[in-house]
């Protein structure tokens, strides 16, 4: 799963931000074993119009690893000066302006690596991806041509009228959306118990 992917398109538009995604997985795929669910993200920053925005997905990524089956792979944040060209420059003007970019390295690459490395290793029959990256489309293409097995994608995104990579869906076996029905029954309790002892959801986010 793509972390961030599933976050900005159906976590962060609701209310349904404590998904338990082993029950959200049950609720699409009764008839599944699920074997393994790994979870690719960064940590964030918090900053001074958020200061708590670290510790909320700490909190979150701690409840996540109450999953037995779950393993969580982290990326990195990167930011770096760039000169990038301005949209609609005035003749009296730069036509470039220097711009800080902030980017997510590595997890587009983790996952990429374990569904190929999984797939390899003959741990699952079929994998499913959460996401909306293009980026996924030649390891997909190198499981199902090469070792033979099904890859499934599970859109991301709440708003219907943000359609999938068609490039992408057409990589895949099958395809589905996540949909707020599904969301709304798959979240953990308000409080949850770990072998550091208890904690709560968040007050807010």
């Amino acid at each position: 799963m793509d972390g961030f992917n599933f976050y900005y398109g159906a976590g962060k538009p609701t209310q349904y931000k404590w998904v338990d995604l082993s029950k959200l997985f049950e609720l699409y795929f009764p008839n599944a074993q699920i074997g393994r669910i790994r979870y690719f993200t960064s940590p964030v920053w918090s900053s001074p119009s958020d200061p708590q925005k670290r510790q909320r997905q700490q909190t979150y990524i701690r409840a996540l690893e109450t999953i037995p089956n779950l393993s969580v792979h982290y990326g990195y944040f990167q930011t770096n000066t760039k000169i990038a060209p301005l949209a609609n420059p005035s003749a009296n003007e730069p036509r470039t302006a220097e711009v800080i970019v902030t980017e997510e390295k590595r997890t587009d690459v983790s996952l990429a690596s374990f569904l190929l490395l999984d797939g390899f290793k003959r741990e699952y029959d079929q994998a499913v991806i959460v996401s909306n990256d293009a980026d996924f489309i030649t390891p997909i293409e190198l499981v199902r041509s090469e070792l033979g097995l099904k890859v499934g994608l599970l859109h991301p995104q709440l708003n219907t009228r943000v359609r999938p990579s068609q490039a992408l869906r057409q990589s895949v076996d099958f395809y589905r959306r996540i949909r707020e029905g599904p969301l709304s029954s798959s979240l953990f309790p308000d409080t949850l118990t770990d072998a550091t002892g208890t904690f709560r959801k968040p007050a807010r986010w």
